[in-house]
């Protein structure tokens, strides 16, 4: 069941099942680990920032050319959703591997929240477009 057309690049309910799976697989480790508690609060705002435009630069660079096959031209609002989604998923999915850790302070340190989610989604984020992509190539 697809939710745009019948292309490989489009995206189902199995796309978003893989996108979750591949989140969670390398949220949990990375989420266990007490320096990314700790990187999450003492990274510099530069240096988060990097990491989110890292995480977004690999989902663009690897769905651009793994689920689109370097064809996103005539398909561009189905690529922006598609990463839309991956991170947006990704960033849930660190959200409540977090939250069932108790190491997701939104409601007393909301900023520490945040800056954790955004530490551990670099490597949750790869894991979810990898997943996804398995099955196109």
């Amino acid at each position: 069941m697809s939710l745009f057309g019948t292309t490989p690049s489009d995206l189902d309910l199995e796309d978003l099942l893989q996108l979750i799976i591949g989140a969670f697989a390398l949220a949990v480790p990375v989420s266990f680990s007490e320096e990314a508690w700790h990187l999450g609060e003492t990274l510099p705002t530069l240096n988060l920032l990097l990491v989110v435009l890292l995480s977004l630069g690999f989902l663009s660079i690897y769905a651009a050319q793994s689920l689109f096959q370097g064809r996103i031209r005539d398909r561009l609002p189905r690529y922006l959703l598609r990463l839309i989604l991956a991170y947006g998923i990704t960033l849930v999915v660190v959200s409540l591997v977090l939250l069932a850790l108790d190491k997701w302070p939104l409601l007393t340190e909301p900023a520490d929240a945040l800056r954790r989610t955004l530490v551990v989604s670099l490597p949750a984020s790869m894991g979810a477009i990898v997943v996804d992509a398995l099955d196109k190539e």
